[in-house]
């Protein structure tokens, strides 16, 4: 009967411990405190790196398959680490060898769309492409798909298909094209 979060039960003891500096090494002992309840599941972390205020981690095992892994990830393993070392600003979920996104892989996707907008007399391309902590993509379609929604929830579920962690796409329409 549904998965119980295994941070719910030592919320209370959290408060007490102490407040950490933002190291490697205490990133490694806070996660070390919650792996036993990700190990309980089949899965774990590493941290991939540490770039200022974000704490870049690999969610490996079942927790890389794992659909609720992103509110784990959220709710709990970023939520602790926070906690204890304030000056973490964001703990992002690294996919194991997951493709970094890239103009040539967006262009692969949308070459394998374009085909079916230009029989309807569409386009669609690239207008800025962001990687980072929180990849972002901005597309540009003309023509009478761009109207279509089924067109364009297509587009973004191929793209987040390659790109598990691209959460902005935006699809505009050429200047004064309404969507």
């Amino acid at each position: 009967g549904g998965v119980v979060s295994p941070f719910e039960a030592s919320q209370g003891a959290e408060d007490a411990k102490p407040r950490l500096p933002l190291t490697p090494e205490n990133v490694e002992a806070v996660l070390d405190e919650l792996r036993p309840y990700l190990r309980s599941d089949g899965g774990d972390c590493k941290v991939v790196e540490i770039d200022g205020p974000i704490v870049r981690l690999e969610l490996q095992g079942s927790c890389s398959s794992c659909s609720s892994s992103s509110v784990t990830l959220k709710m709990g393993i970023e939520k602790t680490l926070m906690q204890r070392i304030p000056e973490i600003a964001e703990v992002v979920a690294v996919m194991p060898d997951e493709e970094p996104l890239s103009r040539e892989g967006v262009e692969e996707v949308l070459n394998g769309i374009r085909p079916f907008l230009s029989v309807s007399g569409g386009t669609i391309d690239v207008q800025e492409l962001v990687d980072g902590a929180s990849p972002r993509l901005a597309l540009q379609m003309t023509g009478p798909p761009l109207r279509s929604t089924a067109v364009r929830v297509e587009v973004v579920n191929r793209l987040k298909r390659r790109y598990p962690l691209l959460q902005d796409v935006d699809i505009a329409g050429a200047e004064g094209e309404a969507l």
